[in-house]
């Protein structure tokens, strides 16, 4: 796998969800070749029904434009949890197909069989030669449509090599197999086709990795920069597990992790305890509890998933209150993210200030073994990129309160009924190590 090489000046870091809207809207307006956007979902919703009448305004103004959407098999046939059933997002997408003249292509991707067991977790949407990397997927709250929003990290890479490399690894395994249906045209494989189709790109997803098709550019050694794409599907040969794993193991001085939900798979929670013995500082800004996407305040209103963040924030006081002592000498700073009614949404890391892992890898043990996932690898020798991740971390950092002992977390004799009961049975019956595999 060759390195593609960036200055710098190619990459910009964004910060909010607003600028992720405009900046999304901006290249879309900018494209003139291809448009090739990965997401778990687009939703039916305003911000959702924004971009997508935006990409048929493109490809009518500019028709030799290639645009193509790829989203979540599963995800993008039913509604919201809690919603009756229905054709969820896919009734947009027909809808806009039979309204537009145009066409765009919406694939639906089923890594697994059933969305419990593992879903498309690539990021990733190139705009002619700009890769724009996030975790966010298109809906309201992620692009702060309304009053509430969800915050992700945000990257634009302007790089030719990367943005052919996202696109041919995207049309050699979802385009040209034929095994991810189209969603936005009316007729999909029948149950046994779809069955047969998720075997077959389930046995070509093992066997296919990002490969850079040229060197990209070259650079003065001062300014020089890598990138290295990795895909992770599954426990064995997973390159984005095994990169992560790495710079764990060899980081130096410090360690920086962000992570929505924290449940560290066992492997990388043993490599997180070992470079704090050898004295690496370590960094953990984390969604509190009622950041989740599943929390919910009203107690009327709370269902057996809403125990999710729950069970989250129990693991992590484990976590703190086994390794109180590195709290205690200023290795381990754990940071609670929470904002009124809003959510968290950040994933990757920065080790020794040089490496930086941009991913939409949740860090645990669901993205680990069951979705498929994808990074960036940048190696910033130089560390011309901190500045930018310096002013990203910051502004995150402001929104946070600083966990100085574990019993600063709420016990679960502190929540209310409904989670409090729910979280005693389930610890009664042993299903939250069953639990936490998925989650």
């Amino acid at each position: 796998m060759k390195e593609i090489v960036v200055t710098g000046n190619d990459i910009e870091v964004y910060s909010s969800p607003k600028q992720y809207k405009e900046q999304l809207l901006a290249l879309i307006s900018a494209a003139r070749q291809r448009i090739f956007i990965t997401a778990l979902y687009v939703q039916d919703d305003e911000a959702g029904r924004e971009i997508l009448h935006a990409l048929y305004d493109a490809k009518a103004k500019y028709p030799d434009l290639d645009i193509k959407v790829f989203v979540d098999f599963h995800r993008g046939q039913r509604g919201l949890i809690g919603e009756k059933e229905s054709l969820g997002n896919r009734s947009l997408y027909l809808k806009l197909a039979e309204q537009y003249q145009q066409t765009i292509d919406i694939y639906g991707v089923a890594v697994k069989r059933k969305e419990l067991f593992g879903v498309l977790h690539l990021k990733g949407m190139v705009f002619d030669d700009i890769l724009f990397y996030t975790g966010a997927s298109i809906n309201n709250i992620y692009l702060h449509q309304g009053d509430r929003y969800r915050l992700d990290r945000y990257a634009s890479i302007n790089s030719k090599s990367l943005a052919d490399n996202f696109c041919h690894y995207l049309s050699e395994v979802f385009v040209k197999p034929g095994y991810s249906p189209k969603l936005n045209q009316a007729n999909l494989p029948s149950p046994a086709e779809q069955k047969r189709n998720i075997i077959a790109l389930k046995s070509l997803l093992k066997s296919k990795q990002y490969a850079a098709l040229d060197e990209g550019k070259s650079t003065s050694l001062k300014d020089k920069m890598t990138i290295t794409p990795l895909v992770g599907y599954g426990r064995r040969g997973n390159k984005l597990n095994r990169s992560i794993r790495q710079l764990i193991q060899n980081a130096q001085n410090s360690i920086t992790i962000f992570t929505p939900y924290f449940n560290l798979p066992p492997v990388l929670a043993k490599d997180v305890v070992k470079a704090l013995k050898r004295g690496v500082s370590i960094s953990l800004i984390v969604g509190d509890k009622t950041a989740n996407d599943f929390y919910v305040a009203e107690q009327d209103k709370f269902s057996t998933i809403c125990i999710v963040p729950y069970i989250y924030e129990m693991l992590l006081k484990r976590f703190l209150k086994k390794y109180q002592k590195f709290i205690d000498q200023g290795l381990l700073n754990v940071h609670l993210w929470k904002h009124e009614g809003n959510s968290f949404h950040l994933k990757g890391l920065v080790i020794d200030e040089r490496f930086h892992m941009l991913t939409g890898s949740n860090l645990n043990p669901r993205a680990w073994t069951l979705d498929l996932e994808n990074g960036l690898l940048v190696d910033d020798p130089s560390k011309h990129l901190m500045p930018k991740v310096n002013d990203e971390i910051l502004g995150i950092l402001v929104q946070t309160n600083k966990i100085n002992n574990y019993a600063d977390i709420e016990s679960v004799q502190d929540y209310p009924e409904k989670p409090q009961k729910l979280l005693n049975k389930i610890r009664v019956t042993q299903l939250d190590k069953i639990l936490k595999r998925f989650l």
